[in-house]
Formats: structure tokens, C-alpha cells, sequence
């Protein structure tokens, strides 16, 4: 088929009806659901973007092995102007949702095309695997299709292992293992947008131990599969806030999820992993799962922080503060953070790795480098706009307030902006600022920056611990060499 439409996607999500619960409640027609339906469209809007000649040649490309049009997220990557092709569509559809959608379908679809590409390392335990994820791969490119995933365990008791939970499937695994399959029980986390999404890929990031064999497994299901069931988490917002008083929850609430198996059977050839602990955990370095979608994570996060931090500076304008120093060091501290990351974007890309297949890689310790700065750059970001905004962010009349006759002549005098800018554009500014820096939407944002890719903490204790084994800090030894030297000419 190749990429599909906007209207291919959205009839994609009527003819399914996954068990989604939300607010206590089974919905059984996502699409009409009010929380949904907005967010639905977005992304069919994203989907729109591959067919529209403005975007067309640069988000896609003519696929070898099928002939048909297919995204840049299903290429794998051979050369810099791969990688750049690739961060072109990143940024354009990152551009298209402010950055504030996280998980858009290009970024399940880099990950799956890097397993793909790296079925070595299955080939090692067992073919099949390789040989499903191939053919997994091929299915989800040739349909153009959305992907979710689930790889976090539920927030029980942390300190014990999967295995040593006091109920043996809180952790998703295998409760029986059937000629055709097996079949699993437990759950997993987070879930993002699960309730719109085609399929949902299974998998999790290292850390299992002895005993966790049950729990060590990968695979994909499509997600209306009988026994999944979807919990959301309660909404950031209702569907039906005005686009006006809410100009971006409105639009792009991004649902998460907790996944339920409830002995749910997944057919062999869905299969990745089953029940192996050094498979599982050898997974993300040694198919570069890690490394090709932090590229996306990258992208999208500096358009996110640079949206972040223009919303900053044109609060600032509106009301005539951007001219005293305290608040010029404040939006300059933004600029020079948002310059940084785009500057360690391009060296990632610049500075490819290239595998022993020819696969080319953005460079890890750039990536890294931006996962372990954007959990403190971007709250920095929603810090400044609520530091510029202060009160005024609080005190924002409603849209309806604007279309009352009887209000107009205090709502044009009380809140007007500086010289140039009416009282209707600065609260419309402000509803912008606060729906980003104060609103349950904004928080969500804010949290997910920071995890979104695991606790930056240990994510910081790794790099440092990496960055040690790749590196002998020759400059000392070279200091100290040079000091005895000039010491034993002086002597």
C-alpha cells in the first residue's frame, strides 16, 4: 500500500474496537470519544503531510524492495544524507505538533527498521526471531502502519525483580507456551496513545535478572487483540475546552496508558524474544534501539524547546519587559540552550558511526548528550515563561468573555499589552503560555521530558561509567609528564 492518508489512518481506528477504559468507563467508539478525537486527527494530519507536494519528496522516499512511496523512518540508513533525510522528517512533523506530541508514528517505525536491520543478533538464539522481525518489519512499513509500545514493568516493589514480585505476572510474561505461540499475563507501562494506535509492540529496557526468564520476552500484537485491555490515565483535558482558552491541550493530549494482558495468546510468528534473559537484556545495545530513536526523541525535543522557549520571549514582548536585563539574561539562557542542542544534533549526524553491516548510526555520546540535558533545559524553559508571566498567567478572561458585548470595553482596556498589541492578542498569548507552563496538559509535558527516556539519573551514572571505558584522559598524563620533564631540566 505504502504511506497512507490522512482518511486511510482515520478509518483505520473506526474499524477497530480495542477494550479502552477511560475515567471508569469502556469506550467503544474511540473516534467519537471527545478526549480522542482531536489528538486523532492531528495525527491524520501528520499522515496527510507524506502526500502533500510542499513536504512530499522530502519526508519519503521510493522504497527498492516495494516500488511504492514509503516514510524516511522505514530507510535504513546508509550514508549522512540518510541520517539528514531522516531529521527532516522528524523536524517536520515535530514542527507540526510543537514537539508537544512525543510518540507520532515515526518513532516506533525507526525503531522497529533498527531491530530490522540488526537481526544478527537473534540470528544468535534463535532464527525465527530474526525471521519474524523481518517479516514484522515488511508488514508494518508496507501499511504504513502506527505503532505503541509498553516497556516500563508497573511501579510495584521496586527493589525485587520481576520474578520475585508477590504475585508471579504483575510483570507482564509467559504463562503457557503453546506449539503456535504462548500465552501472556501481567502488564506493562506507558502506553502512549495506545487507544489510536494500529499495533503495540512489546519489549523492555535492561535489567532483568536470573529467574526473570518468564518475563524476558518481545513481540507485537495489533492492538484490539482479545485479553488486551487499555486503562488511560485520567485526562489532561475533556475534548471539548475551546481551542481559544486552550490552544494546545485542546489539540494534542496525548494519552497514556497502563496494558493489561489478560492471557492473551500471541502467535508465534509475532514472536521476537521468548523467555530469554541475555536476549532481552542485550537488546537495546546491540540493535541500536537506543541509539536511531534518541535521533527522533533529539529532534523533536529541540523543536519542543525551542517552541518553549519562543513562547518565553514573545510573552515578554507583549508586555513590554523584554527590554529590562534580568528578563534579557533569562530569554538569552533560553536561545544559547535551544543553539546548544541544535549543535549537538548536527554533530550526531556529522559524526556517524557506521556498523560492520554499513548501517549508519547519529553518534551516541551526542545523543546521550542531549538525553542527559533537555530533563534540565526544557523545565528551565516553563521556569522563565512562568517567572515572565507571573500573575498576569493567572488572570486570563475566557474567550466567551470577549464575545460578550457588555464586557468589551473592559476586557479591550484592562488587559491590553504594550503599544501595538490588542488586549485579545496578549490573553491569547498568555492562554498559550499557561497551557504550556501551568495547565495539567503543560505539566505532562514537563514530566514526560524528564522520563522519557528512564531516570536521567542512572542515564547520567551510565554516560559518566561509558565515557570512562572510551576514554583514558591523556591531557593529565600529558600535564604531568611535561611538569616532571621541565623539572628534570631545571634539576
Amino acid at each position: 500500500m505504502g504511506i497512507r492518508t490522512g482518511a486511510q489512518y482515520i478509518e483505520g481506528v473506526k474499524s477497530r474496537q480495542p477494550e479502552v477504559w477511560l475515567g471508569g468507563k469502556r469506550i467503544v467508539d474511540v473516534y467519537n470519544e471527545d478526549v480522542f478525537r482531536q489528538p486523532i486527527h492531528e495525527i491524520a494530519r501528520l499522515y496527510d503531510m507524506q502526500h502533500d507536494p510542499k513536504y512530499k519528496e522530502l519526508i519519503t522516499y521510493i522504497c527498492e524492495d516495494t516500488g511504492e512511496r514509503t516514510s524516511h523512518a522505514f530507510k535504513v540508513p546508509k550514508t549522512y544524507e540518510d541520517l539528514k533525510a531522516r531529521s527532516t522528517l522528524f523536524e517536520l512533523w515535530a514542527r507540526a505538533t510543537f514537539g508537544s506530541m512525543g510518540r507520532t508514528p515515526d518513532f516506533l517505525n525507526v525503531t522497529i527498521t533498527a531491530m530490522a536491520s540488526n537481526t544478527w543478533f537473534l540470528d544468535q538464539y534463535d532464527t525465527e526471531w530474526s525471521t519474524n522481525m523481518i517479516n514484522y518489519y515488511k508488514h508494518i512499513r508496507n501499511n504504513d502502519l502506527f505503532l505503541t509500545h509498553a516497556i516500563i514493568n508497573p511501579q510495584n516493589d521496586r527493589s525485587k525483580a520481576s520474578h520475585e514480585q508477590s504475585d508471579e505476572f504483575t510483570h507482564l510474561g509467559v504463562v503457557e507456551e503453546r506449539p503456535d505461540g504462548f500465552v501472556v499475563r501481567g502488564a506493562k507501562m506507558l502506553a502512549t496513545l495506545a487507544p489510536i494506535t494500529d499495533e503495540v509492540i512489546i519489549y523492555s529496557f535492561p535489567g532483568f535478572k536470573p529467574g526473570d526468564e518468564k518475563h524476558a520476552i518481545a513481540f507485537a500484537l495489533p492492538i484490539d487483540t482479545p485479553g488486551l485491555r487499555i486503562i488511560c490515565r485520567e485526562p489532561m483535558q475533556d475534548g471539548k475546552r475551546s481551542t481559544f482558552d486552550h490552544p494546545l491541550a485542546s489539540r494534542f493530549e496525548e494519552m497514556d496508558a497502563l496494558l493489561v494482558f489478560n492471557d492473551v495468546f500471541v502467535p508465534k510468528e509475532r514472536i521476537f524474544i521468548n523467555q530469554n534473559v541475555e536476549a532481552a537484556n542485550l537488546l537495546y545495545p546491540k540493535t541500536g534501539i537506543g541509539q536511531q530513536p534518541a535521533h527522533q526523541s533529539g529532534v523533536r525535543g529541540l523543536i519542543k524547546l525551542q517552541f518553549a522557549s519562543e513562547v518565553a520571549a514573545r510573552v515578554a514582548d507583549s508586555i513590554g519587559v523584554d527590554g529590562y536585563l534580568n528578563v534579557q539574561t533569562q530569554l538569552g539562557e533560553l536561545m544559547q540552550a535551544v543553539e546548544a542542542i541544535r549543535a549537538l544534533l548536527r554533530v550526531s549526524e556529522y559524526e556517524y558511526e557506521t556498523t560492520e553491516s554499513g548501517e549508519v548510526r547519529p553518534a551516541a555520546t551526542a545523543l546521550e548528550t542531549i538525553r542527559g540535558m533537555l530533563p534540565k533545559l526544557y523545565p528551565r524553559a516553563i521556569e522563565v515563561i512562568q517567572t515572565i508571566g507571573a500573575g498576569g498567567l493567572l488572570m486570563s478572561p475566557t474567550g466567551a468573555d470577549f464575545l460578550n458585548p457588555e464586557l468589551r470595553s473592559d476586557t479591550e482596556k484592562y488587559y491590553v499589552g504594550r503599544e501595538g498589541i490588542t488586549s485579545e492578542d496578549r490573553v491569547q498569548l498568555f492562554k498559550l503560555a499557561w497551557d504550556l507552563s501551568g495547565e495539567a496538559f503543560g505539566q505532562r509535558l514537563l514530566q514526560y521530558e524528564r522520563y522519557y527516556s528512564g531516570d536521567p539519573l542512572r542515564r547520567l551514572g551510565r554516560f559518566y561509567s561509558s565515557y570512562k571505558r572510551q576514554n583514558t584522559f591523556p591531557m593529565v598524563d600529558e600535564a604531568l609528564r611535561g611538569a616532571k620533564d621541565l623539572e628534570g631540566q631545571l634539576t
